[in-house]
Parts: structure tokens; sequence; C-alpha cells
């Protein structure tokens, strides 16, 4: 599609329908934009997959109209898929200064030569101006740091993406969400704004920040032994509250997982943590200290199996093995998709006799998105003309919207929009006459997109029913078999256990061979097929399996 008319055009390419992969572009005329390029968790049925991006061919197909790549803040929703982009495309990208930090280490794993890539630091002090768009960035609080909502000013009006934000009275002034920014862009006639709906569902407004440091305080107060923090590596502000209530009970901080260690560095490099370095120790020392002297903050909050924690768990971690008396504290959410993988790890820390503490049982962790109060808040302070619900799944922008209209917005100015359609302003009102191709990308290792549905499905059918093979040589010239059908399975059943099920295959499987006469054209390929189909209706009958049925078939 290519871009030839001068009209604003919003155009989601992920992030409308689910949780993550969280992309937009943004057009006008010739001038073109990019804010985030996030990734997704596999679900259930994506067997084996590591991420999910988004189908980014749009973009690809029109680089020489981006200007830029805007991101919006550090987590990989938002993030992860910008260096699978960067290694086809040479874009700009914007960040404010933690944000940058983060995917400069990121580029730097993917081996993208670091000076082929152009970063741009910006910061809510500052606008940015490429060709048709004016951007200024609006401080938003998050659960990471530099989080920024962005205000779009284009010739036909002005267009806020709000980001991933919530709004908090009791912190800091320099991590709270700018409301009086987003006020004074409400007394400019906001043409659209697009709000973050990730949490729509919740009423009121988000728990205090300051509850959950006092909560903490407690426990780790009356811990006995060591303290195990696992949280969010870009949860700096909850790093932040560990390393304060270590300092004031005197015990030493060890940070461990290669994601907490960047993150740490990159905001103290940048001045946004600063504690005494003589607290901090390497965790090679930490066995040379008294349990209750320590506090470890690490990774695997989301019981990833090659995390820190997952490892101090299993026994298998160099320097810690988690014991009796110690406290393992899960600061973060349960993220869905991972519910199985946190409760393995949960149960595992308490065989080993040490105590956990998790959201479901205690407040040590707050939602760093708005709930329905905040969003009503949004909405009444940059009263906008139109409003785009984004960041969730369809049901979180259909309450959205719902929400929207019970302040006061006209049903004909709220846009439910999906992945690829086309929001086109025509002057008067957005409408979606077109869509661009959009969907997701399975990374699987190194293959990004070689996983498709036929890939899943088989690996579906072979975790459900397992594997058969079957090897037979036929003699060239005579057609004669002269090995097999010799039969093995795996993950399906006990060939020992089955009694005559094996030699029934075996039978069904000469009865074709004798039916194919040995001069019939395209004969190996007609006896594979005929084996596949008759074996799968023979297991299906006899013990309602279906495992998959490769036959091998050789001619000596």
């Amino acid at each position: 599609m290519s871009i030839k008319k001068k009209s604003l055009r919003i155009i989601p390419l992920g992030g409308l329908g689910e949780i993550g992969l969280n992309m937009m572009v943004i057009e006008y005329g010739d001038s073109a934009i990019i804010i985030d390029a996030g990734l997704m968790f596999p679900e259930d049925y994506m067997l084996g997959v590591d991420i999910v991006i988004p189908v980014m061919d749009y973009v690809r197909k029109n680089s020489d109209t981006i200007l830029g790549i805007f991101l919006t803040h550090a987590h990989e929703d938002h993030i992860g898929a910008l260096p699978y982009l960067l290694k086809d495309v040479n874009i700009p990208v914007y960040g404010t200064p933690f944000t940058i930090g983060i995917i400069k280490r990121k580029i730097e794993e993917f081996n993208i030569p670091g000076s082929s890539v152009v970063y741009h630091e910006v910061n809510p002090k500052n606008k940015v101006k490429l060709g048709e768009f004016e951007l200024d960035f609006i401080r938003v609080n998050h659960s990471t740091i530099d989080g920024v909502g962005i205000a779009i000013n284009t010739p036909v009006g002005i267009i806020i993406h709000t980001g991933d934000f919530k709004i908090s009275y009791s912190i800091a002034s320099e991590y709270k969400t700018d409301i009086n920014k987003f006020a004074q862009y409400g007394n400019k006639n906001v043409l659209a704004l697009m709000s973050d709906s990730t949490n729509v569902e919740k009423e009121g407004y988000t728990v205090d920040a300051s509850k959950i440091g006092d909560t903490l305080r407690n426990i780790i107060s009356n811990s006995s032994g060591r303290v195990i923090v696992a949280l969010f590596a870009s949860n700096i502000g909850r790093i932040k509250q560990v390393i304060k209530i270590a300092e004031n009970l005197n015990r030493k901080i060890v940070f461990n997982g290669r994601s907490v260690e960047t993150s740490v560095s990159i905001a103290k490099e940048l001045g946004r943590i600063n504690f005494n370095p003589d607290n901090e120790i390497d965790i090679k020392d930490a066995n040379n200290y008294p349990d209750e002297n320590l506090i470890i903050i690490t990774t695997g909050s989301q019981g990833e199996p090659m995390s820190s924690l997952a490892r101090m768990a299993t026994g298998v971690h160099k320097q810690i093995k988690i014991k009796t008396d110690d406290i393992v504290i899960l600061s973060s959410k349960f993220i869905p998709g991972n519910e199985k993988a946190i409760t393995n790890i949960i149960n595992t820390i308490y065989k080993r006799g040490a105590d956990v503490i998790y959201e479901k049982i205690s407040d040590i962790h707050v939602s760093g998105h708005a709930f329905q109060e905040e969003l009503k808040m949004m909405i009444n302070l940059t009263k906008p003309t139109f409003f785009i619900p984004i960041h969730g799944e369809y049901r979180h922008l259909f309450h959205h919207a719902k929400l929207a209209e019970s302040v006061g917005l006209s049903k004909e100015n709220i846009i439910l929009a999906e992945n690829g359609n086309v929001i086109e302003y025509n002057g008067n009102n957005f409408e979606i006459n077109e869509s661009v191709t959009t969907g997701r990308v399975l990374v699987d290792g190194k293959g990004i997109g070689d996983v498709g549905r036929s890939v899943l499905k088989e690996r579906r059918m072979l975790s459900e029913d397992g594997l058969v093979i079957v090897t037979i040589v036929f003699d060239e010239e005579t057609g004669i078999v002269i090995h097999g059908p010799e039969i093995i399975s795996r993950g399906f059943v006990f060939w020992t256990q089955t009694g005559h099920l094996v030699d029934d295959a075996q039978c069904v499987i000469l009865e074709i061979i004798e039916d194919v006469h040995a001069e019939t054209k395209n004969r190996t390929e007609i006896i594979r097929s005929k084996i596949q189909k008759a074996l799968t209706q023979y297991f299906n009958y006899t013990i309602r399996r279906r495992p998959v049925i490769v036959p091998i078939i050789l001619e000596l």
C-alpha cells in the first residue's frame, strides 16, 4: 500500500486484540512514525515457541516514509520486537535515557552493528519535529522509570498516545504522571486520545505504591534469614524500595541475574539509583555473610526455567541454594500464561523449607496500569473529540469504549479498531475503510517465522499422542520386502504391554504392500500415503489415539 493522499492515518500493527505486541504506525501524507515495537510471550498452544512478534511487512514495504520509531518505555511488550525490525530496516530510534540504555544492550545482543542504529534521547522538556509531525513527551508513572506519553501535533489536529500509565499522588514529583501537561493539551482541542486499556476491568484506583513498601519492610524486618526478592528487572522503583529497606536494616544487597544487573547498571549511570557502594556485595561473596544480613534481588518472578531464582530453587545455582529460613518474595503479578510455571517454582521453594510471599497471599505488587477512575480522569483531562482504546484484548477495548461513553463521549466518536485496520481521518470523522497485512510471527530459537500453524499442529499431536515410525526396505528390482516392517514408537505406548497391537499394525502394513503391485508407478509414495492413513485409522479405532505416523521406505 503506497501513501499518496494527504490524510492522517493511524494503523495498529499489534496490541489491539492481545496483551503485548504493541506497535502503531501514524502517517500523514508521505511522512510516517512508529510508536513502540513490542513482543508477546507465547500462548499455551504455541509449543516450543520462545516469543511472538508482530508481522512488520507494512513497515518494511514503506520504510522510506518512516522518519523514526518512538519508544514509550522499556518493557518487552513495547521494545522487544525492535531488534528484529532493525535487522532489516534502518530507522532512527527515539526514547528516554533509560529506555535507550536498555535497547542499546538488546541491540548489542542481536549483533546488529551499533554504528548502524541512530539513537536520539528525548525528555519531557524538549519537542521533536519530524516531517509533518511535532512530538511532545509527557511524563507518565508506570512500573518502570522514564515512561512517557506522546502528544503528536499533526496538520489536522493533536493526537495523544498515553503509553502505559497510572496516576499516583504519593510518589516523588519527578515520577508522577504529569496530569497538568495532559490538561494543558486538553485546552488545545485534542483530536483523538489513544489510551491504555489493560486494567479497564479494575474498579477504583491503583494501589498506592507506598503501601507496597510498607508491606515489604514488615516482611523483611521480621525475617531471621536471607530474603530473596524476585521482580521484573525494569522495575527500578521497586528495586529502589528494597535497597532503601536494606540500608535501614543494615543488610547487604546482592544483584543477581543478567537483566537485573543490566537495569541497575544503566539506572546507576543515569543517576536514577543512588546508594552506598559498600552496601553491595558480589554474589560470589554472599556465603561469607550471615544470612540475616543479606537481601538478594534477582530475576525469575515468572517461573522462567533458566532464571536465577529457578536455579536457586532447584539447587543448581553456583552460589545460592534456597534453604530453610529463607524468605522468597515474588514482587510481581502473575502474567497470564505463566501461572503454571510460577506455581511450580513456588512449590519447589516450599519443598526446600523456605517461605514464599506472592501476590495471592500478600500485597507485594502494585500494577503499573491505570484502573477505571484513572482512565476516566485521563479522558476528562485531555477532552478528546475522538477516542481510540488501545493496549488490550478485545474485551478490554470494548469496556474502555463503554467507560468513555460513561464520561460523556459520543458513541459515534469512539473507534473500536483491530490490528491492521487503517483508521483514517477524513476531515470530519475517523473511518475504517481498509486494512493492511498484520499477524503474529513466532520466534523459536534462531528461527524467525519458520514455525507456522502446521508445525504447531504437529507439535501438539506429538505432545498428546506421540510418534510412530515405520521402517521398510524393498529390493529395488523385485519390490520384495527385505527388511521390516519395523515399528518404533516414542510417546505413544509400550509395545510390550499392548499384546497384539504391534502384530496387527504390521499386518495392516503388509496388506497394503501386497495390494500395491511392484510395477506400480510411484509405488513407494503410494505405499507411504496408504500406511499413514491406515495406521491412523487403526490406532484411532483400537485405542482412541492419533499418533504422528512417519513411514520411512528405502529401496536397495
